[in-house]
């Protein structure tokens, strides 16, 4: 077996690196080959899973936090559509958020989620593919593995990825703070949701979701009942409410409690769309904890689209 490792050295304050000697002496009785390289700036985990792939990798290895599995995976599935090669990804989780490796009940140390990933059967599991526009007003385009949403999400991912407590502090405590400071900033904002070919409806809401997995923010569990291959997202808006009342109810979504929340609404659909009413409040686009650009976003199911060996 031929095997990349991609690896993010700052992930959970430089554990991992640190951890390096073990995991390659863990790893090495299975590998025919085995290459690790380093991300340094955002976008990097895609291209050296694009790279790896070329060089005829069975699997790649994202080692850090979510937004590292996320771009291995969104290059591992363009190198699938240029090759029609499908190349395994297996997950080291570490970082601020390793909410996709919760859902999948992968263990944090990475000695044993190595024994997991050379112990798998590979398994087709769902992706979502989402458009939404850049921050330089182009149009966009990604592959998400976890959740990808509208509103408050975006607001917070940007707070949390710019906070210099990141990686020192719990990843769950920042989370909670940085939403909870986020959310008193927020104005509730005015969009119109399409849910597959249905017709449109207006609503003025704080979030709207698709999920894959169950779990963001570190630890909330956004879509208790999602699966990864059932060939459909869970859909969860949160709808504009009391916000000291939807603050309290912030807990709710940790032990997923909410689903009878009277302002939450839970769907499921394949096709979701999402797009601005209100030109001077344009909601952020979060797309596995990272806001790479702005509404409006459209997100749809593509099933059965990677191989995931966990």
């Amino acid at each position: 077996m031929k095997v990349g490792v991609i690896l993010n050295p700052v992930a959970g304050g430089g554990r991992l690196k640190r951890r390096w000697p073990e995991i390659e002496a863990a790893l090495k009785p299975h590998c025919a080959e085995l290459a690790m390289r380093e991300t340094e700036e955002a976008g990097d985990g895609e291209r050296l899973a694009l790279a790896f792939a070329g060089q005829g990798c069975d699997l790649v290895i994202a080692a850090g936090g979510d937004g590292t599995a996320s771009e291995a995976a969104d290059g591992l599935l363009q190198a699938r559509a240029e090759t029609a090669r499908s190349v395994a990804l297996g997950i080291l989780p570490c970082g601020t958020g390793t909410d996709f490796a919760r859902g999948l009940g992968l263990p944090r140390d990475p000695i044993e989620a190595v024994k997991r990933i050379v112990g798998a059967t590979p398994r087709a599991v769902d992706v979502g593919r989402g458009r939404f526009i850049d921050d330089h007003g182009a149009l966009a385009s990604r592959h998400f593995i976890n959740i990808a949403s509208v509103g408050l999400s975006g607001a917070t991912d940007r707070a949390v990825n710019a906070d210099k407590r990141k990686g020192k502090v719990s990843a769950k405590a920042l989370f909670y703070l940085r939403t909870v400071i986020e959310f008193l900033r927020f104005r509730f904002q005015n969009v119109r949701i399409i849910v597959d070919d249905g017709e449109p409806f207006e609503a003025r809401v704080a979030l709207v979701s698709a999920c894959n997995g169950r779990f963001f923010g570190a630890g909330m569990m956004i879509a208790p009942d999602a699966e990864l291959n059932d060939g459909t997202f869970d859909v969860v808006i949160v709808r504009a409410s009391g916000k000291l009342g939807l603050l309290k109810d912030l807990r709710l979504l940790y032990g997923g409690r909410h689903p009878n929340h009277h302002a939450i609404t839970i769907l499921r659909c394949r096709k979701l769309t999402v797009e601005p009413l209100d030109p001077a409040n344009v909601p952020l686009v979060d797309v596995d904890g990272e806001a790479p650009g702005y509404a409006p976003a459209t997100f749809e199911v593509v099933p059965s689209a990677l191989q995931l060996k966990c």
